[in-house]
């Protein structure tokens, strides 16, 4: 016998086994992902030689790649087929959720690439470290295609129990351990909020299925009627919304973001920058549009709020920075912001309308989850042994030291700045538009204004990298100290002048920044590898903006229809 989500207790025959259809082939990419998370720990328990030497990282990106082969076959079926439930009606598979799950592979491919040469170079080459992405990443996918709102909680503890313990793993810096403990307080808070709301919500409609609570409009069990007894409804909705709003960094519930970002290993903060945004985005759509469709009147104004409060802090607080991922972290912010500008568009009675805010918010998922991994990835080479030089200083004169790879950040950081010819240049002016063309036109306003105020951060690292004369400058202070006795003590050179990292020139007391040697930032293959194809697709989607269109549109179509 099968029973479908939201069936209720008086409608199952107890003396009747409960077993609801499996279609497994549809489930391919998250068995892929959470099986090859087991098998990968389990061959390299038996076999420890294989724990080290890049065996982790490549049997990872093997396992991102297969899950995203499935992908194609279900797309295939789905657009024959039409939008398959999967496991009683609990999990959806239409081309929105096979679009997210293309994203998050592609997150977790290009990080698993940046984590080998980082664990490498701190020496704490494992398997777990992968493990863990690869559990996250599946709980990542289960939460995109949660039709029931305890499956969505499940992938949400998944997701995100996984990236506490990854924030920690550092185990020689005592800021991935106060990292991994602000995220795991707030996030354990933010949870609780969540499932609270999930009760609430259940006791105004009877049930945790989306499908049900969006068509529950006359008495539950309880003899309360959701439209005419709205307070739990409002309220459950209130909370599941503060949940989600932990997860995608979104102000007010954006504090845990600077410092978790900057004391967690950099390549982790990418994976939560990118695939644990996306799938806490599409979370958010999917209950909120599908489940609470019919209640956009009442949720669309705190989201308008959300995302203005959200782009507006996110870009004037980030330039207040010197530490770049601290820069990246409430840059970040600012662009929930944006997705969120297009989540609220999604909520208009016109349904064109409604498909362009989609294509507005998918096509941001995925240039965002490229370039922010690329960008993380430039940081994570940069940062050095020990992971601590994320100072603007340590990117002055990057274009001496490492061209290349100052050029390819300065690639990333115009998409991020909007600049035309790279993908974020159109992601923003798509989410601008749906703004605009859901009415809400302050709210474009701010975004305009926000990107403007980003372009000057990612300014600020560009000008480091190329425009910064350091090297002259601590030259010439070094022969001012040698022919000044008095400011250098006897002719000598100042014990504590350090070329590295700076000096103070007697009385003007002035810090000279010379950059590092080449040779103190390593250029692995696998991590150039990841940087070189993630700054080539943001501009090749700069370039050609209608390059996979078609997917485009009949994932936005998908997404529309939900409702």
């Amino acid at each position: 016998m099968t029973v479908v989500a939201g069936t209720t207790l008086a409608q199952v025959d107890p003396t009747t086994v409960q077993v609801p259809d499996v279609a497994w082939s549809l489930l391919a990419p998250f068995i892929v992902l959470a099986v090859g998370g087991i098998l990968l720990i389990t061959v390299t328990s038996i076999v420890p030689v294989l724990r080290g030497r890049g065996f982790p990282a490549a049997a990872t990106i093997i396992i991102a790649a297969v899950a995203a082969g499935f992908l194609v076959p279900i797309w295939n079926r789905v657009e024959d087929d039409g939008a398959q439930s999967v496991v009683g009606g609990a999990l959806s598979i239409d081309q929105f959720t096979i679009f997210v799950w293309g994203v998050i592979c592609v997150s977790v491919f290009l990080v698993a690439a940046l984590l080998d040469a980082y664990l490498r170079r701190e020496q704490l080459d494992g398997p777990e470290w992968y493990v863990l992405m690869l559990m996250s990443a599946s709980g990542g996918l289960l939460l995109a295609s949660a039709q029931d709102l305890i499956l969505a909680f499940l992938g949400l503890e998944i997701l995100s129990i996984a990236v506490y313990v990854l924030a920690a793993l550092h185990l020689r810096r005592s800021d991935s351990q106060e990292a991994a403990f602000k995220y795991f307080v707030l996030g354990a808070l933010s949870s609780a909020l969540f499932l609270y709301g999930i009760a609430l919500v259940y006791g105004a409609t009877g049930s945790t299925s989306l499908p049900v609570i969006a068509g529950a409009r006359s008495d539950n069990l309880a003899g309360l009627n959701p439209l005419e007894d709205s307070s739990l409804m409002l309220v459950g909705m209130a909370m599941v919304l503060i949940g989600f709003g932990f997860k995608v960094s979104a102000v007010p519930f954006h504090m845990w973001t600077p410092d978790v970002y900057q004391g967690s290993p950099t390549p982790v903060a990418a994976f939560m920058a990118s695939a644990v945004k996306v799938a806490g985005f599409a979370g958010l759509v999917r209950v909120f549009w599908q489940g609470f469709g019919f209640y956009f009147e009442d949720w669309r104004p705190i989201i308008i709020v959300l995302s203005a409060a959200s782009l507006l802090v996110g870009s004037f607080l980030a330039l207040a920075q010197t530490n770049v991922k601290r820069m990246l972290a409430y840059s970040s912010i600012a662009h929930a912001g944006f997705m969120l500008a297009a989540v609220q568009a999604l909520a208009v009675e016109d349904i064109v309308d409604s498909i362009l805010a989609g294509e507005a918010l998918l096509f941001y998922m995925l240039a965002y989850t490229i370039m922010v991994a690329g960008t993380f990835g430039v940081m994570t080479l940069v940062g050095g042994r020990g992971d601590g030089a994320h100072s603007l200083d340590d990117y002055v004169g990057l274009s001496r030291s490492r061209p290349v790879l100052a050029g390819l950040m300065a690639v990333l950081l115009f998409a991020q700045a909007g600049i035309p010819f790279t993908s974020g240049f159109w992601a923003k002016f798509r989410v601008i538009v749906a703004a605009a063309g859901s009415g809400s036109y302050v709210l474009a306003g701010i975004a305009m204004l926000s990107a403007v105020v980003a372009a000057v951060l990612y300014l600020r690292i560009v000008v480091s990298m190329f425009l910064v004369q350091a090297p002259a400058v601590a030259h010439a202070a070094t022969a001012d100290l040698e022919a000044d006795p008095d400011a250098g003590g006897d002719g000598e050179s100042d014990p504590d002048l350090d070329p590295d990292l700076g000096a103070e020139a007697g009385s003007d007391a002035r810090t000279l920044v010379v950059p590092r040697p080449a040779s103190e930032i390593p250029m692995p293959t696998s991590a150039m590898a990841a940087i070189f194809l993630a700054a080539g697709v943001t501009v090749l989607f700069g370039v050609l903006p209608g390059l996979g269109e078609g997917v485009l549109e009949a994932a936005a179509e998908a997404l529309a229809a939900l409702k």
